[in-house]
């Protein structure tokens, strides 16, 4: 089982290595969701960091259906993660139809290469899971984050189950949202996911140890 923590800051990536974290997904700006990091940000956390860490792809908060212009933003942030030296980044286009972009995302997974992909919650904002599961396999992604299609994992668990299932592990389903010590039991047995991403935040939106601590010695 492995656990992946979102992290918004320098200070909460050293937290949840401490603590036990097999991944790191690196954002900015909680509140919105997490957006794509600074550059100095991103710069010093390869340098000091020495997990996997996977760098957030979104240049604003809001919906998934991005403009030229910010898909050629996406395109330049992909390549400075490229050049960083990243394991991953994560990423996700949706057509206004609340349908997967296939093409720019395909686009987009090519410019990666050798970085994996994960496609993110805007999975979650498709109109047919079924059918953008298969979208995203063809896309050449490596993973799916989602809470199928549910304000928490939690409350989508028989969605991540059937996603689990239907992906036959041609991709990984990565459960989140709402992942914390007091679910993550019941989402591991009911889901059958093998891999598991959390905030694991405290209130002030640093990540908590021991809460990670806790999520880890329950995988």
């Amino acid at each position: 089982m492995l656990l992946e923590i979102a992290v918004f800051n320098y200070h909460s990536a050293e937290i949840a290595i401490k603590a036990g974290a097999d991944r790191l997904e690196l954002c900015m700006n909680y509140l919105s969701g997490g957006i794509t990091p600074s550059y100095g940000l991103m710069k010093v956390i390869k340098e000091k960091i020495n997990i996997p860490v996977y760098v957030m792809i979104r240049p604003r908060s809001g919906n998934f259906v991005y403009s030229n212009t910010e898909f050629e933003i996406m395109k330049q942030d992909i390549l400075i993660a490229k050049q960083l030296g990243f394991e991953g980044v994560v990423l996700g286009l949706l057509k206004k139809n609340n349908t997967v972009d296939v093409e720019r995302t395909k686009q987009l997974v090519t410019l990666a290469n050798p970085m994996q992909v994960t496609f993110h919650r805007a999975f979650d904002d498709t109109s047919n899971q079924i059918e953008a599961l298969e979208d995203i396999i063809n896309c050449g992604c490596k993973r799916i984050l989602t809470s199928g299609k549910a304000a928490t994992a939690i409350q989508g668990k028989a969605i991540i189950k059937q996603l689990v299932t239907q992906a036959k592990k041609r991709i990984i389903i990565l459960a989140g949202g709402g992942i914390r010590s007091n679910n993550i039991a019941e989402l591991k047995k009911s889901t059958k996911a093998k891999e598991f991403h959390s905030a694991a935040i405290s209130a002030n939106e640093l990540a908590d140890a021991k809460e990670i601590q806790k999520i880890k010695i329950l995988l």
